[in-house]
């Protein structure tokens, strides 16, 4: 089997231009090429904002950028045609497509009705602090600029759990919606808040059987209007699992295909809770290794201090390899986002030797490692100022040693605070195959390392270019490997 990778084809700051769409036509050959293999597309639906939208504040799942709605017909991304024909075209080139699905909750309703409601309180969600008493909530969803085009399904307030917002006296607070289907929130295995069902704006109630149908519904339509190849799966745990375990097998029986599902279970301090979720979804899907990234941002600003021996510890990578999708950032993990949890430059190499070098997990690259990026911070000079983030410049190189090289039998050498390693044997069915890898977050270190007796005698080279000197491999398939301070080599047969 060859060695795969994912790439996050977007990044929070992206502009809002209209422009990627076009962009994964114009990079899916060089991509493919770099050794991705498949690539995880933003939400392509119109969000609440229009073109100012990310995606993740869900209007009209069906307004894939062809209606004129919320002030513009193309999403941030742009129109559906020039989505349909940039999925079409990655997949020309070999590249497998995961689109983003956000079904947590809706936002931007056409129109507010009368709802009865109890507020909560919103840091212990069980908790009602009123009596039922009317708002007027923002829970009608009607589309009149699509007019019934794809489905006549509206949205009401039988269709949602909560929402934070009052119309009537302009107040904001969390209010749970007393319908038919139920008093208070929906089971979710998260704890956190009490019940973490609620997230944000318009919840969507999937006790409601008619909601349950027209996803699976729109869940079709999608597919067979793109063609996409799997899911990454927004906010999961905020909704109950037993619907995501309803709709996967729905959409897989009824489209035959394999459908590969990543979901976004963010509790980067709570292993347990994301296997209770794993094994409550029976491995229908994997999971982001958010335990991991949470220790690579710790790793990285805590500096030579950090064990580097732990790296691993509490991850999920290390206890079910098989459904770990690891990263090292994403879109909501970037500065000035809810979930900062930032990964230093000088580490950034370090933790994608970890995820791509390594024999377990399915690495995802993160968009602004390949491309760089830029937003906008307010300084202490109280101005806007332009951060630029650059592109890691030793990604392209790793992504080739995972391509070419990181096969085989894996020896580790989790022995020391500062400065660890690990091997791999190579294999026969990649020529060449077999690397070292030694990182350090203190002092210059090395490190005496087994390649296997099938490499004595040859000369290894730091791909990365960190280190000038070259280690042969003794007769009983030995080498002392080096790197630098702070810093991450490679050694391997090289190909120029």
């Amino acid at each position: 089997m060859e060695n795969h990778t994912m790439l996050q084809y977007f990044e929070w700051y992206y502009p809002k231009d209209g422009s990627l769409w076009r962009k994964v036509r114009e990079d899916a050959n060089g991509l493919k090429e770099m050794g991705i293999d498949s690539i995880w597309l933003p939400p392509a639906h119109k969000g609440m904002d229009g073109t100012e939208s990310t995606g993740y504040d869900s209007y009209d799942l069906y307004d894939l950028g062809e209606f004129d709605q919320k002030g513009s017909v193309a999403t941030k991304y742009g129109t559906k045609e020039e989505y349909i024909e940039a999925v079409k075209t990655a997949k020309e080139a070999g590249l497998q497509v995961y689109v983003d699905i956000v079904l947590n909750h809706l936002g931007g309703a056409d129109d507010f009705e009368p709802v009865m409601v109890r507020k909560v309180n919103p840091e212990n969600r069980n908790e009602f602090i009123s009596e039922p008493f009317e708002i007027d909530a923002y829970t009608k969803f009607t589309y009149p600029g699509r007019n019934g085009k794809y489905s006549e399904f509206k949205w009401d307030y039988q269709c949602f759990t909560g929402v934070d917002y009052d119309a009537r006296t302009q107040e904001t607070a969390v209010y749970s919606i007393q319908n038919q289907y139920g008093e208070g929130w929906e089971e979710v295995i998260d704890q956190e808040n009490g019940n973490y069902d609620y997230l944000m704006l318009t919840d969507i109630d999937f006790r409601n059987p008619a909601v349950r149908e027209e996803l699976k519904r729109w869940g079709k339509w999608f597919h067979e209007t793109v063609g996409f190849d799997g899911f990454r799966l927004d906010a999961i745990k905020h909704m109950p699992h037993a619907f995501f375990n309803e709709w996967l097998d729905y959409l897989r029986a009824e489209l035959g295909a394999e459908l590969f599902t990543v979901g976004e279970y963010w509790s980067p301090y709570d292993l347990q809770s994301m296997l209770n979720y794993i094994d409550a979804t029976e491995g229908r899907m994997s999971l982001f290794d958010a335990c991991l990234q949470a220790n690579f941002s710790k790793a990285s600003k805590a500096g030579e201090p950090f064990d580097l021996t732990t790296i691993l510890n509490g991850s999920l990578v290390q206890v079910r390899p098989e459904l770990a999708v690891t990263l090292v950032e994403n879109h909501d993990t970037q500065p000035l986002q809810s979930l900062e949890q930032t990964v230093e430059p000088w580490f950034r190499a370090h933790a994608y030797a970890i995820i791509l070098l390594r024999e377990a997990g399915y690495p995802c690259v993160f968009y602004s490692d390949v491309y760089g990026s830029s937003y906008v911070d307010k300084g202490t000079d109280g101005k806007d100022h332009e951060v630029t983030m650059e592109s890691l410049p030793q990604l392209g190189q790793l992504l080739s040693l995972r391509k070419h090289k990181a096969y085989g039998f894996q020896r580790d050498y989790f022995d020391h605070p500062s400065c660890i390693g690990w091997t791999r044997a190579g294999d026969e069915e990649h020529e060449g195959s077999g690397l070292a890898v030694i990182l350090s977050n203190g002092d210059a270190g090395h490190k005496h390392m087994e390649m296997g007796a099938q490499f004595a005698g040859q000369t290894f080279t730091d791909c990365l270019g960190h280190m000038e000197q070259q280690v042969t491999i003794d007769e009983n398939g030995w080498g002392e490997f080096l790197c630098n301070a702070g810093s991450v080599s490679v050694w391997a047969v090289c190909n120029d």
